[in-house]
């Protein structure tokens, strides 16, 4: 055994060099169909997502999070169906965003990061409003192909097939 062997710690218990960003869009769908969008200061139209927590927080729980901070929609974690995965490379970063589907049968979704979202808007998925924030438009693209919605080049993956969770109710 080298010295320098010694100071390193068990490859199982080394992290890994960071070179990727995990995140989650929910895409929301009320009992009329239509989808949830944000409309961000920045000028694009967003599904609610973000970062996965490195808390060991799943994807389904981290959707069900990022929904209720962001809009105040509150859905059980085993209501969300996690169905794709759309990967991208931004700035030397692999983006991996996962694309969650959530229904309810009717909410009133509340601008609670004011600093971020102007506002939110039930949409007909066949009328969505531009442009999207790329990675929510990746994701509407796997969830709903014959929309053909334009985004940058993405791989994806689907995961498990959109279904409609039902409804739930929000808190």
């Amino acid at each position: 055994m080298t010295t320098d062997s010694v100071n390193v710690p068990p490859r199982n218990t080394r992290p890994p060099l960071a070179q990727a960003a995990l995140g989650v869009g929910v895409v929301v769908q009320d009992g009329e169909g239509r989808i949830l969008l944000g409309r961000h200061h920045g000028g694009t139209w967003e599904l609610p997502g973000g970062k996965v927590d490195p808390t060991h927080e799943s994807v389904a729980a981290a959707a069900a999070r990022e929904l209720r901070e962001e809009t105040g929609l509150g859905v059980p974690v085993d209501a969300v169906t996690v169905f794709a995965m759309v990967h991208d490379v931004v700035g030397g970063i692999n983006r991996i965003s996962m694309g969650a589907l959530v229904s309810v049968e009717a909410a009133d979704p509340q601008v609670t990061e004011p600093h971020l979202i102007a506002a939110w808007r039930w949409t007909d998925p066949e009328d969505l409003p531009g442009p999207l924030f790329d990675p929510s438009a990746q994701i509407l693209a796997v969830w709903r192909p014959d929309l053909g919605i334009g985004h940058p080049p993405a791989h994806h993956l689907r995961i498990a097939p959109p279904r409609d969770p039902g409804p739930t109710e929000n808190s």
